[in-house]
């Protein structure tokens, strides 16, 4: 206990003695008719007692508040710590993706050079387009990770998979019943997958349009409330507005 402290508590059991002292050696003097030397004596035993079970009080009280005051800077740096590794977490997730998307993407450019087939070139780009678009939502809307990883860990290996697969028998330079039946099949995987893709991504955006939503819906509140909405509402829908 500081120095104040200590001066505050010593003239607080003062005041207590004192007023103790002063009231119950009047009460003993009126009530029980005892004389004032008597009445005094009992009154400072009580006025003790009262001052000390005070200042316990006291003492206790401000250890109470000690350990509270305590107790909430450590809650509070527990948070800044969870809030810390969360953002460290989320930082460290983002650079797996941004690497395993380059990588992806250095590899399915790789492929873009080898196939010489139109047909597949041209699904090859379209992939790379829509990846490199998944890969950039994981920076712009971290909340979108949980998707984007399980899109990184699976899907795109095994579609880059089946595009090496597919460069290896057309670089046979052969024809046969199997080798067209598996190309034909990775040919009509690699439409199944584009369109994949792309609803992925579709999907990693209804966040940002439920938001735009609400923030549309508030401002014709408000602009309806201050008399400046006319007759007209704006629309996400159409993207103008509406009578």
């Amino acid at each position: 206990m500081s120095r104040n402290g200590k001066l505050k508590l010593h003239v607080s059991t003062i005041f207590t003695f004192v007023l103790t002292l002063v009231a119950s050696a009047a009460a003993l003097k009126i009530y029980l008719n005892l004389s004032n030397l008597i009445s005094l004596l009992v009154a400072a035993c009580l006025a003790f007692v009262v001052s000390l079970l005070a200042e316990w009080l006291d003492a206790r009280s401000r250890k109470q508040e000690a350990e509270n005051l305590a107790a909430q800077k450590a809650a509070s740096i527990m948070q800044d710590s969870a809030k810390q590794k969360t953002v460290s977490d989320s930082s460290s997730e983002i650079e797996f993706i941004t690497n395993e998307g380059n990588k992806a993407l250095r590899e399915m450019g790789r492929l873009y050079n080898s196939i010489h087939e139109r047909e597949i070139r041209i699904k090859i780009n379209e992939l790379m387009r829509i990846t490199d678009k998944i890969k950039q939502d994981a920076v712009q809307d971290p909340s979108d990770i949980p998707q984007i990883k399980k899109f990184m860990n699976y899907y795109l290996p095994t579609t880059i998979k089946l595009l090496n697969t597919y460069d290896r028998m057309s670089s046979q330079g052969i024809e046969g019943d199997n080798l067209d039946k598996s190309m034909k099949s990775i040919t009509d995987m690699l439409d199944a997958s584009i369109e994949a893709f792309k609803k992925l991504l579709d999907s990693l955006f209804s966040n940002q349009a439920l938001d735009v939503e609400t923030d549309i819906h508030v401002m014709n509140q408000m602009l309806a409330r201050e008399g400046l909405a006319g007759e007209k509402d704006f629309t996400l829908e159409t993207g103008n507005f509406k009578n």
